[in-house]
């Protein structure tokens, strides 16, 4: 098909150079110009290709404003951007340099015959989108429940599209005007709409705008969602030996970000010292992960400690229980004698639940009464026998103390 068109054109020129009128060759147009779209700032070339020119002159006209662009090979407008050039005289050519919107329009291609033949080409001068400052949002706050509006307005030519998407790469949460919700990767359209926005919709919005003009361009809007902190423990009751080191842990979500701390009821403030190490890992925009580590626990460090949250919304508080359980200082407690005692199945003395010191109540759990535990919780001697073992960790050897010490 190509190569039968060649032919066909080959053949229209021959036939055009035969052509005479009065004796003398007539010029013809050998193809149409080429309509241009070329991007601003861009370079634009027209080629007119004439067929027996012989001493006529080729000109260029901008059709709209009539404004001659060049004669033959002179160049007449004061536009400094354009200029001419041929090829034997067949082909020639209109050069604009750095296009610009008001070059847009027909350009005429014209052979001084008379009557005149032209033949005109059209250039469109295409523009990559740009945002209006004055009509797109910025970073936006809203409360937790409300509505966000958020707006993208781009010009260009040809006309651009906009569209939304989360940076995080989260779905879009739409609702219509019933309340039923939509989850979209991109949204359409120039404004975005919000409406009962929760925590989790919190994050940084992209406008994107394009037209097939490059570059697409894209702005960045962060909406905030404000609430009241919000503490979540995942153990209110921690406990741990004397001696040992333990971590207190509470999870808190806030926006605005939250003031954390620590106090030890009834409310005495906590000093982050090597003692007290504490931490606040932040995990996303509004959740946060404070913990405290005590160091080798005393007994006055036993008690409640309260995680506190505050933001300019509000503050919430939280409650764990520090209390002691047996480690690897186990040893046989010795009770009074007003205790009531009664032997279990295994011949072991059980005390009377009822039974409370109140001079020396602690907040330890007591280990089971005249009982030796290994490292491993496993059960050693009993008040009722001696037993000698050896381990890798140690070794207890115990004969008849218990009769010797009654």
């Amino acid at each position: 098909m190509v190569a039968s068109q060649g032919a066909f054109s080959e053949k229209y020129i021959a036939y055009l150079k035969r052509r005479k009128m009065g004796g003398v060759e007539v010029p013809e147009f050998g193809e149409p110009i080429t309509n241009l779209t070329v991007p601003i700032g861009r370079d634009a070339t027209f080629k007119c290709i004439v067929v027996n020119l012989g001493n006529y002159r080729v000109g260029w006209v901008k059709a709209d404003t009539k404004a001659i662009q060049a004669i033959h090979e002179h160049v007449i407008t004061h536009n400094h951007r354009v200029s001419v050039s041929h090829a034997d005289h067949s082909t020639w050519y209109l050069h604009i340099k750095n296009v610009q919107e008001e070059d847009r329009g027909q350009y005429m291609c014209q052979i001084n015959t008379d009557p005149m033949k032209s033949q005109m080409g059209y250039l469109e001068v295409v523009i990559p989108p740009d945002f209006i400052p004055e009509e797109t949002s910025g970073d936006t706050m809203v409360p937790e429940g409300g509505t966000a509006r958020v707006s993208c307005r781009a010009r260009g030519i040809p006309p651009p599209r906009v569209m939304w998407k989360r940076e995080d790469g989260q779905e879009i949460v739409v609702r219509d005007a019933t309340g039923a919700k939509t989850k979209v990767l991109t949204y359409q359209g120039e404004v975005l709409k919000l409406t009962k926005i929760s925590r989790s919709e919190m994050g940084t919005y992209l406008c994107i705008a394009g037209n097939g003009v490059p570059p697409t361009v894209s702005k960045r809007m962060h909406i905030s969602v404000h609430f009241h902190p919000v503490i979540q423990v995942p153990n209110q009751l921690v406990g741990a030996p004397l001696g040992t080191d333990v971590t207190l842990e509470c999870y808190v979500e806030s926006s605005p970000k939250s003031i954390n701390y620590w106090v030890k009821d009834p409310g005495e403030l906590i000093i982050p010292s090597e003692h007290h190490e504490m931490t606040v890992r932040q995990k996303s925009m509004f959740e946060a992960e404070m913990s405290m580590t005590i160091k080798n626990i005393r007994r006055e460090d036993l008690g409640s400690y309260i995680c506190v949250a505050k933001n300019s919304l509000g503050d919430v508080e939280s409650k764990i229980r520090l209390y002691e359980i047996p480690g690897n200082d186990r040893h046989i407690y010795q009770y009074t004698d007003e205790r009531t005692t009664s032997d279990d199945e295994y011949g072991t003395e059980v005390y009377d639940d009822d039974f409370e010191d109140k001079e020396k109540k602690s907040n330890r759990v007591p280990d089971r009464a005249n009982k030796w535990y290994s490292n491993d919780g496993k059960l050693i001697v009993t008040a009722n026998n001696a037993i000698g073992v050896l381990s890798d960790a140690y070794i207890i050897t115990l004969v008849n103390v218990l009769k010797f010490l009654a």
